[in-house]
């Protein structure tokens, strides 16, 4: 969760007039207004990084996702009007670790098979102070959605911004870790989510 947020993009598509007069124009909504005026912002992935944290029989680990999407219209002025969508391609997760990297997509686990994909909704942002944010929003794991908050730091300057944040979660509360593995006795429950963003406007 924690983080710059990401920049809808809307395709347009044109249809040939079907006569001379033109219909008259549909009014906007408040949310297709609020959306008008945030800033859309294009994540730039070879800078970016999303990356995961754990502890394992005592040991901590990291971890990242080598794929996913983000997707962020976000205006420092006006917090509460932003939305960002992150899509994780979880089978893209790497630890440096054969045996770990090669059990987090199995059913135990992440269930990559049945659920591939991983997403954060940020439905507004929340003004702190000094650079300070929270998005708030929900984060769907394995079809299981709970409210997430995630606390970010934003530096914006010019056309470009570094947004850094971190989220705590429980894995058990979105399923994973089944049998053995939905006790901390080996792996812990707790695991941290850290992004870290690079985009322009």
């Amino acid at each position: 969760m924690k983080s710059l947020c990401l920049a809808l993009l809307a395709a347009t598509l044109a249809f040939p007039a079907m006569s001379l007069a033109q219909p008259a124009p549909v009014p906007a909504t408040s949310t297709q207004a609020a959306n008008a005026q945030a800033g859309n912002w294009i994540v730039d992935p070879a800078k970016s990084h999303l990356g995961f944290s754990g502890t394992q029989t005592g040991a901590k680990f990291d971890g990242s996702f080598k794929h996913f999407n983000a997707q962020i219209a976000f205006d420092p002025a006006h917090p509460e009007i932003g939305h960002a969508l992150v899509t994780i391609d979880i089978a893209s997760a790497v630890t440096g670790d054969t045996q770990r990297d090669e059990a987090i997509p199995g059913a135990d686990w992440f269930d990559t098979k049945d659920f591939p994909k991983a997403v954060f909704e940020a439905k507004s942002f929340q003004s702190k102070g000094a650079g300070q944010y929270v998005a708030a929003g929900t984060l769907t794991i394995r079809g299981i959605s709970h409210p997430a908050m995630l606390p970010f730091t934003l530096e914006i300057s010019g056309a470009t911004a570094h947004a850094k944040g971190r989220m705590e979660l429980i894995r058990t509360q979105f399923g994973i870790g089944q049998g053995a593995w939905a006790s901390g006795q080996w792996v812990a429950l707790e695991v941290g989510v850290d992004v870290d963003l690079f985009a322009s406007r």
